[in-house]
C-alpha cells in the first residue's frame, strides 16, 4: 500500500491544532518532562519554520529544539498554530513528493508529540493504524540496522506497533521495554533500541 507522508503529517497537524490551545498552554507534558504544552507546540511549529528557512544542519539535536522553544516564548499557542497552518502546506507538499521520503522523521516527530499531548491532557492515546503500521516498520528496520552496526546477533522483538513506536522513541522505561517478548536477553540491545534515551517514569499508557 502506498503511503502519502504529506497527508499523514497534515492529518496529525490538524488533530494537534484541535488539541492545543492557550487554555492548556501551561499543562506539563510528562513524556517531555522539561516542557509544557506551549513548549511542545513551539517545537513542532518551529520545525516547519526552520525547514522553510533552511535551518536544518543541526536538526533533531538538543540545541536545535531548545532554540525552537525559546523562539516561541512570548508568543501564544494561537499565534504559533496560525503560522504553522500557513507554512505547513509547503512542507506537506514536499513530504508527498517522491523526494519527501528523505524527511520521514518529521512524520514520526509530529505523531510522537501528538501522542505526548494526548497523554498530558488526559485523553486516550490513540493514533491511526495506518501511521502505526508504517511507523513501526520504519522503526524496526532502523533497530535491525543498529543491531547489525553494533555487531550484535539478530534478535526478534514481539511488541505491538504502538509499543514499538512509543518504546523506540523514548516514551518507555527500560523495564517496560525489557518486558516485551525478546528472543534473547534484551540488555545488550538496549542502546540500539532507544533512539532518544529512555523514560525515567512510566507514562501509564496502555497499548
Amino acid at each position: 500500500m502506498s503511503i502519502d507522508l504529506g497527508e499523514m503529517y497534515k492529518a496529525s497537524r490538524l488533530r494537534v491544532t484541535d488539541l492545543a490551545s492557550d487554555d492548556v498552554a501551561h499543562v506539563p507534558v510528562p513524556a517531555t518532562p522539561l516542557w509544557n504544552v506551549h513548549d511542545v507546540v513551539a517545537h513542532i511549529t518551529g520545525v516547519v519554520t526552520d525547514a522553510m528557512s533552511g535551518n536544518t544542519e543541526a536538526a533533531a539535536t538538543d540545541p536545535w529544539t531548545a532554540a525552537q522553544v525559546e523562539r516561541g516564548r512570548g508568543r501564544t499557542i494561537t499565534e504559533m498554530i496560525d503560522e504553522w497552518s500557513a507554512n505547513a502546506p509547503m512542507i506537506e507538499g514536499f513530504l508527498s513528493s517522491p523526494e519527501g521520503e528523505s524527511a520521514f522523521r518529521a512524520v514520526l516527530d509530529i505523531h510522537t508529540h501528538e501522542a505526548d499531548l494526548l497523554q498530558a491532557l488526559g485523553k486516550p492515546v490513540v493514533l491511526p493504524d495506518e501511521f502505526l503500521n508504517w511507523g513501526a516498520t520504519v522503526l524496526m528496520d532502523g533497530f535491525r540496522a543498529a543491531v547489525a552496526e553494533q555487531g550484535l546477533p539478530p534478535v526478534h522483538v514481539q511488541a505491538s506497533s504502538f509499543e514499538v513506536f512509543r518504546g523506540r522513541l523514548g516514551r518507555r522505561t527500560v523495564d517496560e521495554v525489557c518486558g516485551y517478548a525478546w528472543s534473547a536477553d534484551p540488555a545488550p540491545y538496549l542502546d540500539a533500541w532507544f533512539v532518544f534515551g529512555t523514560a525515567q517514569r512510566s507514562l501509564g499508557e496502555v497499548s
